[in-house]
């Protein structure tokens, strides 16, 4: 659940008057909206692609489906932490890796992309990144092309590790 158990509507609202992307600029740099102070600041983006070899809909079922998630956190590096929850609507409710991440579903379209308010519980209340998840065809593969932006500053190379050890490798070793 979200901290503050926060319902859909307030989330849609807090979302859109606390986060505003303008674009991603140059050099892996985007501009967010400080939900303190309304000024305009700039973050750390986190681009990354990876490929598996199986098709879309196993990867977005892995990425969706609480059970399976849970399955290839087994390969993480929190492997002992509790069951994931995840629904599976647009709007509702994630908790991954025992509540350490937690966001909502902004856009999911089966087997092509996944879009999420995404955050780790110790930041600042209401801050939010925007996590997206394309997945693409390559041969008999998918190629998850992923952005990340919006998070705090100084963040980016711990959670372009965290994407690779906690999600693709596992995953990788999932999905096998």
């Amino acid at each position: 659940m979200l901290p503050d158990e926060l319902t859909r509507r307030e989330f849609s609202t807090r979302l859109a008057s606390l986060v505003a992307f303008a674009s991603v600029t140059g050099r892996g740099m985007a501009a967010a909206l400080s939900p303190s102070s309304n000024e305009v600041v700039r973050t750390d983006a986190i681009h990354q692609e990876v490929t598996l070899n199986t098709n879309r809909h196993r990867v977005y079922e892995a990425l969706t489906d609480a059970k399976q998630f849970s399955g290839f956190m087994a390969y993480s590096t929190v492997p002992k932490a509790p069951a994931a929850e995840i629904a599976r609507d647009v709007g509702g409710a994630f908790s991954i890796f025992g509540g350490h991440i937690v966001g909502r579903h902004l856009e999911l379209v089966p087997d092509q992309r996944i879009v999420q308010a995404w955050r780790v519980v110790d930041w600042a209340p209401g801050i939010f990144s925007i996590a997206r998840f394309q997945l693409r065809d390559k041969g008999s593969a998918t190629t998850i092309v992923f952005d990340h932006i919006g998070f705090p500053n100084g963040q980016a190379k711990h959670l372009a590790t965290g994407w690779h050890l906690n999600y693709w490798e596992p995953l990788r070793k999932y999905l096998v």
